[in-house]
């Protein structure tokens, strides 16, 4: 009697312990498969690339068939489904606005390989999804974590550009507009016009965020006029480009049409005195009656909490980076503050003669 008593008392430890085993298993496979909980934010209308492939497969993302029915979608989800699960999370820190100088040309799509290349696989060229839309439409952002945004920034690809065979670069864009505040609630819409263009493009947008200097990248492929345009069965699933570090320095672009004139370099002059602040200021392009210049403020030998530089005789039209005033620009809310010899960049566009030169103050 004592055997069988101590057999069965074997039998019941054996047993509870594999249900415990099976039990962490399937806890395990649920944390691994479960999308991640509302973190951030994309462009949801017309889909960015990470969004789209989400939205579409995320039900079903293990189905074979997207290959032939959707192949830039099944290359982005077999190079990385923690990228698509994190939809949500093509961002970047720290980049005080200075997008062009950060962010190499053929890396705008992932955000210039953020977090060490996770959303790589967005660079891709190929066949994407492209959403059908007016030539005049509305851009929607969705923001689960409502950090406000200091402005939206929406490009176009120039006419020509092919996305089923090239990657996004600066020198593919035109600047189709930047919005004002949006104060911490979602999701921010904005109008966009495109009159007098038609057929793909890629609508580049970059969401400055108000939380903290952090700045998200989206890529949203469209058909301008038309309708959706799928890529369909008989599409050849793409290779798996290899992961490299990104490039010490962006390739380089076609200059645009009009080169701008020469500016001549600022002249080279002692550091401020504490508590003061320089700007200086260049031509990064121009046009036909207009300009984009960048300007760069910089802290004396001691640290200033707000800064506004006049561009003496500018007609200054849109500002990113700054609030503008006239021909004076004013920091935004994430760089004011400079310590000791640091610096900050913001840009705007303006109309007739560029302007050669800056004054500064410092709060």
């Amino acid at each position: 009697m004592l055997v069988v008593k101590s057999v069965r008392a074997r039998a019941a430890v054996v047993l509870a312990a594999l249900a415990m085993i099976l039990s962490v298993g399937v806890v395990a496979i649920q944390a691994a498969t479960a999308p991640p909980a509302a973190a951030h934010g994309s462009v949801t209308n017309p889909p960015s690339r990470t969004y789209g492939c989400y939205e579409r497969w995320s039900g079903n993302h293990l189905d074979p068939a997207m290959a032939t029915a959707d192949p830039m979608c099944a290359q982005a989800w077999q190079s990385s489904p923690s990228a698509m699960w994190n939809w949500n999370g093509l961002y970047q820190n720290g980049l005080g606005g200075q997008f062009e100088s950060r962010i190499p040309s053929g890396a705008l799509c992932s955000g210039g390989h953020t977090q060490n290349g996770l959303y790589d696989a967005m660079d891709r060229p190929g066949r994407w999804y492209a959403k059908g839309v007016p030539a005049n439409f509305t851009l929607t952002l969705t923001d689960g974590s409502d950090h406000g945004a200091d402005f939206l920034r929406i490009y176009v690809t120039k006419p020509g550009f092919d996305p089923t065979t090239q990657a996004v670069g600066w020198g593919n864009l035109d600047l189709v507009k930047q919005t004002g505040r949006y104060p911490t609630s979602d999701p921010y819409v904005t109008d966009v016009n495109l009159a007098g263009r038609s057929g793909r493009a890629v609508l580049f947008t970059i969401w400055q965020a108000s939380h903290s200097d952090q700045a998200y990248f989206f890529c949203s492929d469209i058909n301008i006029g038309g309708g959706d345009i799928v890529p369909g069965p008989g599409n050849p699933t793409p290779s798996i480009p290899p992961r490299t570090p990104p490039p010490s320095s962006p390739p380089p672009v076609s200059p645009p049409p009009v080169s701008p004139p020469p500016v001549s370099p600022p002249p080279v002059s002692p550091p401020p005195p504490g508590g003061a602040c320089t700007a200086t200021v260049r031509v990064v392009n121009s046009w036909s009656g207009g300009y984009q210049a960048e300007l760069v403020v910089k802290a004396g030998t001691a640290a200033i909490t707000g800064w506004s530089a006049n561009v003496a005789g500018a007609t200054i039209t849109q500002a990113w980076s700054a609030t503008l005033s006239g021909s004076t620009l004013t920091n935004a809310t994430w760089n004011g503050s400079l310590s000791a010899g640091a610096s900050t960049t913001a840009g705007f566009i303006g109309s007739g003669n560029p302007p050669s030169s800056a004054t500064c103050a410092a709060r």
